[in-house]
């Protein structure tokens, strides 16, 4: 495995080295040694599949809030996706900043997410498929996300996404770590008032 930073710390892009012959070939695309290299420690807590016959199907952006972050692996194992990261850490030097770059079955390329950045895709083929290694389990009362075309990050699609979840639809601007406001519970915000 070949791992190549980006512009957003801890992001990393994943090259798998091929072994090839007559039989076709064999990669590994996961090892806890290899990315322990670079100081990453993951271990895997769930394996997600995400399956889209559109193209112009977008899922995202999401994350999981403290103290249920987690880190992704993701991989495109059917068509195209633009895979798009969001920093949110408030420590970090590029947070509000995004990274998108194109993942397509083919490539075996795969994206490292880190735990505090928002994460979606854009399919760019019909019957997409993509496939993530998740470090934590999914905890709903930790789920949240930002808006796809939400002004404050400024994401730039390549195509105009056609599907798009309600639930994605309604998220709330993004407020950046100095204006940002405590969050509510969950059983808080769906109580209603007398």
């Amino acid at each position: 495995m070949q791992l190549t930073a980006t512009k957003l710390p801890g992001v990393f892009l994943v090259d798998v080295d091929r072994l090839e012959d007559e039989r076709g070939f064999f990669a590994r695309t996961w090892c806890t040694r290899e990315l322990a290299e670079h100081g990453i420690s993951m271990t895997v807590a769930q394996a997600n599949v995400s399956a889209n016959p559109r193209p112009g199907t977008l899922r995202g952006l999401h994350y999981q809030a403290a103290p249920h972050e987690e880190t992704k692996l993701v991989r495109c194992t059917r068509g195209a996706i633009y895979d798009v990261v969001v920093d949110l850490r408030p420590d970090s030097p590029t947070c509000g900043q995004w990274l998108g770059v194109e993942l397509w079955a083919a490539s075996y390329q795969q994206l490292l997410v880190p735990g505090g950045c928002a994460h979606g895709f854009l399919t760019l083929a019909p019957h997409t498929d993509v496939s993530y290694l998740m470090s934590a389990c999914y905890e709903p009362s930790a789920a949240r996300g930002l808006r796809w075309n939400d002004p404050a990050i400024g994401v730039r699609w390549p195509v105009r996404p056609q599907l798009i979840s309600a639930k994605d639809l309604n998220y709330p601007d993004w407020q950046p770590p100095a204006t940002r406001r405590p969050a509510l519970p969950a059983e808080l915000l769906s109580a209603s008032v007398h």
